[in-house]
Parts: structure tokens; sequence; C-alpha cells
């Protein structure tokens, strides 16, 4: 034990604080603390080249850049602890709300809302499901989906150990439900990729499932604009509605929402972080994403979407004047129909006789150059999505592409 006197000669032996110190031993310390750190590109640091993006909110490319308001909500929410079933909870009124349903709820991405919806759907609150899941005894459970709508990001519904049962019509439809039916799940985009006609319908479908109370999830992650979207499939029936937040809402990147039914939406919940020993648990969102998931869709929501349309609209134009005035080059105003990625896009073509390079040619040059652009070609030319460039890239992107051009005319 260190004895009162030994105490004190220690204590004399190190600098005093407060009244006592010396003016060097009492401002350092605090003085440095109250520095700010030196700012760091990280990007440069760690020799990763940024770029424009000319391709839309693909995932590979980051998929959006967050709105101002929402780096602030993220920011102003990370200084302090909360309790995240509360933060969830909360959050998820407001975004009921303001998504005109029961509930919603923050999830990582519209991927992670497939994979809590399902699990919402197979095991409603029962506490022992959600532990085996998705390891479940007896017969697996089955999601029913039109054939053609079979797609990549139907993974994240199989995570849940469920079979896909494929149905080509509302016919074999009404003949697929059985005992072991726990979802139906509609791909909204899928006759836009595929190029046909959904062989059952939206109202159909939702109905269908209806009719034999199974809850039907429509996965529309990146079919906003138009904003009437976000509320269009509720009204049709559908009980739990998936959209990427970060495309174009442009919340974080890693953050999605899940809304619809309030009963599946609580399971889901219990399905998801922070419980520990449910499939949903990997599937983790920080506090300061689902603040900003919310300040996002406020702010989507209120946004003058015509008068966005039209500068996206100018972005095209401003692209294609400066192209043009390379020989032989013409360009169209091209719209994505949707429902995923309706936007106004540019072609851009040209007469290989008179400016000989091939549009995958242009592609790499951008690519490779500084800055680093990244667009896309087709077999009619360049392509071009301006909705994710930032206003100050687009006279940028403007000179680079017609400089490419040039150096071949």
């Amino acid at each position: 034990m260190i004895s009162r006197r030994k105490m004190l000669t220690m204590l004399a032996s190190f600098p005093l604080v407060g009244g006592f110190a010396s003016p060097a031993a009492e401002v350092l310390p605090f003085e440095a603390a109250a520095q700010e750190p030196a700012k760091r590109d990280l990007f440069k640091e760690l020799g990763i080249k940024p770029l424009i993006n000319g391709r839309g909110t693909l995932t590979y490319l980051s998929g959006s850049l967050m709105m101002p308001e929402v780096i602030k909500a993220i920011e102003s929410t990370s200084h302090e602890f909360a309790n995240l079933y509360e933060v969830q909870d909360k959050v998820g009124e407001r975004m009921a709300e303001l998504l005109k349903c029961e509930a919603a709820m923050v999830t990582s991405g519209a991927a992670g809302a497939l994979t809590l919806g399902t699990a919402a759907a197979i095991t409603g609150t029962d506490e022992e499901m959600i532990k085996l899941l998705p390891n479940l005894p007896g017969p697996r459970r089955e999601v029913i989906i039109q054939s053609n709508h079979r797609y990549g990001y139907d993974h994240a519904v199989r995570n849940t150990g469920v079979k896909m049962i494929e149905v080509e019509s509302g016919r074999e439809m009404e003949a697929a439900f059985n005992g072991q039916t726990a979802m139906t799940l509609f791909f909204n985009a899928a006759a836009q990729f595929g190029g046909f006609e959904h062989a059952i319908g939206h109202e159909e479908f939702a109905a269908i499932s209806k009719k034999h109370q199974v809850p039907s999830f429509i996965d529309a992650a990146a079919d906003v604009p138009p904003v009437d979207n976000l509320f269009k499939y509720i009204d049709i029936g559908f009980d739990l509605v998936t959209f990427s937040g970060g495309k174009a809402i442009r919340g974080p990147q890693s953050a999605g929402l899940l809304y619809g039914r309030k009963d599946l939406i609580e399971a889901a919940k219990l399905n998801h972080n922070p419980h520990s020993d449910a499939i949903g648990r990997g599937l983790k969102i920080n506090k300061e994403e689902i603040f900003g998931m919310l300040v996002a869709l406020e702010s989507y929501i209120e946004r003058d979407h015509g008068k966005q349309w039209e500068e996206w609209v100018g972005r095209t134009e401003t692209i294609a004047r400066e192209a043009e005035t390379v020989p032989s080059v013409s360009s169209e105003l091209m719209v994505n129909e949707g429902p995923a990625n309706h936007f106004p896009d540019l072609q851009l073509r040209w007469d290989q006789s008179q400016v000989p390079i091939a549009p995958e040619e242009v592609v790499d040059k951008l690519q490779q150059g500084t800055p680093r652009i990244e667009v896309s070609s087709n077999e009619k030319g360049l392509y071009i999505t301006v909705v994710m460039m930032r206003p100050d890239q687009v006279e940028i992107v403007a000179r680079r592409v017609r400089e490419v051009l040039e150096q071949t005319a």
C-alpha cells in the first residue's frame, strides 16, 4: 500500500494542472485535444481513383451520392448513443406516415429487405422458428413466383431456406398454394428487363395471394422515379414492398425500405439485428444510416420532381451540344420507360468512316483518362446516364467526350 507521504511525493513530481500549473503544462494537452485532425484524402492515400458516374445507380459504382441533408443527419446523430430498438421503431413510425402504410422499417438495402420480409412471412412472431431459420423441421416452406420473374436477387429470398415454386399463369398460381406456401414474390422490373408482358399482372397477383391468405411481396428496388410508385403497390394490394435507399432516393447505399402490413414488419424486426439469434443479425444497419434513410425519404418525397427532370434533360443537352461539334456526331434523348431506372439518358452516334473509333474504345479511353469517367456503349454508339453526375461534372464529361471523339476525327 502506498503511504500518504509517498503519494504526495509522487504527485509533486508530476506537472500540475489548473491554477497551479505552468502555462505550458496547463494549455498544451487541451490544445492538442481541440485541434482538428488533418484532412485526409483516403482515395489518394489508398490508390483508389474516384470516378464520374455516367452509368446510373449501379451498386458496383457506389449506387448514388447521398444528399447533403442525409450526410448532415448521419453526422448529427453520430455523437450520441441510442437504443436501436427505439430508433428503428420511431423512425419506422415516421416513415409509415410518409409512405401511407401501416408500418415500415429500414433494412440493409432492398436485398436485406427481401430476406427479412420472407423470414417474417415464414416465422411470424414465433421465437423458436426465428431461432431455427433457415433449418426448420419438416417440409421446406415455399414461395410462389412467376417463371419469368426468377432473378439473381431472389437468392436473398432463398437464404431463408425456402423452395421457389414457378408458375406461368393465374391458373397455375391458384393451383400452387398448399400448406407450405409462405409467400408470393413479384419482381416489378421483370417485364422491362426481359422484354415481355407479365404473365400475371400486379392486381391479379396480389388478389390471388390475398384470396389464399398468403402475404404478397413486391421487389421494386430501383423503381423511382416517379415518386408515386412509393405508394402505388400498397394501393394495389401487396402486403410488403421494398425499395432501395441508395439509388434515386439518394439515402445511404447500404440502406433500404421495407414496408406494408404491420404484423409482417413487426415479425421482420424480430428476425433482424440487434436480435442475436436471428437470420438478420448479419444484416446490421447502424443508427446513423437509419436516421439518414428517414431524412432521404422525406427529402425525396418533398422534392420538385418536375424541376429535377428538367435539370437532367438539360445535362443531356449540354453533353450533346459539345459532342455534336465533332463531324457526323448526332444525339438522341432516350427516356427509359421503367419501372426501373426511369431517367432521361443520352444516346450518341457517329459515322465511323469520319470518326474512326468504336463506341467501346471511347468507353475505354474515358475510363482510363483523367478524370476517370464511366459510361456505356451499345450497338448504336455511346450511352450516357446523367442523373448521378454532380452538376459541376457535366461540363467535364461533355469536354472529355468531345476530346476523345476529336482525336480520331
